[in-house]
């Protein structure tokens, strides 16, 4: 299983980034696909997830109007846009699906938020 995410990097208050989750080794159609993230010096946070076929998405109260998860099923790639960036969106992100341990995901990407 390979999941790689891309798109982190520094951005301004205010400003966007957008995420991509490049994946392979499972059948991506078959899984709600989600991005989490963790602050430093917190634990895991579920952000956002995406049923299968996109009908259904759900966001975490802190980024509701503000992020758009997306997916490319024909692609197996996941996306996170991500708008009117706060200080506290600072986070290692991670793209992951719910496997029968718990949440498989791989190494993620930084996003940083500061002027």
């Amino acid at each position: 299983v390979q999941l790689v995410e891309s798109g982190g990097g520094l951005a301004q208050p205010g400003g966007s980034l957008k995420l991509s989750c490049a994946t392979s080794g499972f059948t991506f159609i078959y899984y709600d696909m989600s991005w989490l993230r963790q602050a430093p010096g917190k634990g895991l946070e579920r952000v956002s997830t995406i049923s299968r076929n996109s009908r259904h998405t759900y966001y975490a109260d802190s980024v509701t109007g503000r992020f758009t998860i997306s997916r490319d099923n024909a692609e197996n790639t996941l996306y996170l846009q991500m708008s009117n960036l706060k200080t506290e969106d600072t986070a290692v992100y991670y793209c992951a699906y719910a496997g029968g341990d718990g949440w498989v995901k791989d190494q993620g990407t930084q996003g940083t938020v500061s002027s």
